[in-house]
């Protein structure tokens, strides 16, 4: 694969960058329409295909936060075009890496000496390449290590890149008024940390040491004497990322105890520790030789406060969800029911978010659940193209929620998504015998 010299940083650069693609897809467009001309049973998977590609290789070449935004969409394969969620799931561990060079300047940057004096060896090859950074395999003290290189300007660049999404987001999803800020800090404050290796390298001290009593699930060991803001020295353990995994696997009761580890270790951190894990895509787990989970990436972790914590989760009883007084008050708690909501808002949102839990928390209405339910997750892909295709739901305004549902909903989502690429069948309760 084709290396990277170096990465635009500049918000006109950057900006440039989108401009060349958002011309692309109108090219798309207008090929699309042409042909639809003299074929009109003609239907838009070309289209989103050709999307997809474009949209994908003009995203790859910014790296950070813009080739997060497509990793985090690859994971609502519900909602989004299958050709889509194909393309933006390479994110996850296939863009182009940086040269030797520039990694050799990194390390002499941020640790002070070149990667073959601080190692055994070192490979100049990245293994894989991601979103904000990449990794290569050194050896030392007898071990084959891991080590995670942030790519030059990524933190720099949050603020610009979330400047040029603004715009689109809020037409997009129909946000109004003047608090509507709250949603981009929030985002913007979990990307900046995501690229502070050395708080994620306390995060994954913490968890790894906090979620030892888990059965079926392993940490690497981490080594804070080769670690700096910039770079991230952990073991290096052998195994398959979760969706490969899952893409050939046939033993259903290895699926089921992989899928029980990964909802014990959610449940275990939301419930006990108060903070969660908030990436969840595969390329953030891989399995060993022993059908082990291992959690290789702890660089977004999100609080959840006691105020957001106990309305969200009795939203998650039916016996909240269908007493209509009670909905209604942790409505407004949630902030999804505002003091400046019309009569129409009101009943439109009460009914809408009625529908949208009584199906979503389905797996914690019962001590039991199937992950690989298609009826489940085919309600779920439904309500999403019902509400894309809601001409009333764009006329509404969509600035509504507490902040903190934007990342534990998608916890939540990719949560659910690896159960069921795992085809897993999961005790919901029994998480509960880790706290004590």
């Amino acid at each position: 694969m084709k290396t990277l010299d170096r990465i635009p940083t500049g918000k006109i650069e950057r900006a440039s960058q989108l401009v060349k693609t958002g011309f692309k897809v109108g090219g798309n467009y207008v090929a699309y329409y042409g042909e639809k001309l003299v074929n009109p049973s003609l239907n838009r998977d070309k289209l989103n295909e050709n999307n997809a590609e474009d949209i994908y290789d003009g995203l790859k070449n910014l790296k950070g936060s813009a080739l997060k935004v497509a990793q985090m969409l690859s994971m609502d394969k519900s909602i989004m075009p299958q050709q889509y969620v194909d393309k933006f799931s390479l994110s996850q561990f296939s863009v182009p890496p940086l040269s030797a060079p520039l990694v050799r300047k990194t390390f002499k940057k941020y640790l002070g000496q070149y990667p073959e004096s601080l190692y055994d060896s070192f490979s100049p090859d990245a293994m894989n390449a991601a979103s904000i950074g990449q990794v290569h395999k050194a050896t030392k003290y007898g071990k084959n290590l891991a080590v995670k290189i942030q790519y030059p300007g990524v933190a720099e660049s949050i603020s610009s890149a979330l400047a040029l999404v603004k715009p689109f987001a809020i037409r997009m999803f129909n946000i109004k008024g003047k608090d509507s800020d709250k949603y981009f800090k929030e985002v913007e404050s979990k990307l900046l940390e995501e690229t502070d290796y050395n708080l994620e390298l306390k995060q994954s001290l913490d968890i790894s040491q906090l979620c030892q009593p888990i059965v079926n699930l392993r940490f690497p060991k981490y080594y804070p004497q080769l670690s700096s803001e910039k770079i991230l020295t952990m073991e290096w353990i052998d195994g398959e990322h979760l969706s490969e995994f899952a893409s050939h696997n046939k033993d259903r009761e290895k699926g089921d105890s992989i899928g029980q580890t990964l909802w014990d270790f959610y449940m275990y951190q939301i419930h006990h520790l108060k903070q969660v894990h908030a990436d969840p895509h595969p390329g953030n787990f891989l399995i060993d030789k022993d059908a082990n989970l291992v959690a290789i990436d702890f660089g977004c972790i999100k609080q959840v406060p006691d105020e957001f914590y106990v309305p969200y989760f009795e939203l998650a009883d039916l016996k909240v969800i269908n007493n209509p007084k009670l909905f209604n008050e942790k409505l407004y708690e949630l902030e999804i029911l505002r003091s400046d909501d019309s009569k129409a808002e009101i009943i439109y949102f009460t009914k809408l978010f009625y529908d949208l839990l009584s199906l979503f928390t389905k797996p914690f209405q019962s001590d039991y659940f199937d992950f690989s339910d298609k009826e489940f997750f085919g309600q779920i892909a439904e309500m999403g193209e019902n509400f894309a295709s809601d001409t009333q739901l764009r006329k509404m305004n969509g600035n509504r929620g507490s902040k903190h549902f934007l990342y534990i909903n998608r916890t939540f989502f990719g949560l659910y998504n690896l159960l069921h690429d795992l085809k897993a069948r999961v005790d919901t309760k029994t998480f509960e015998k880790y706290i004590i």
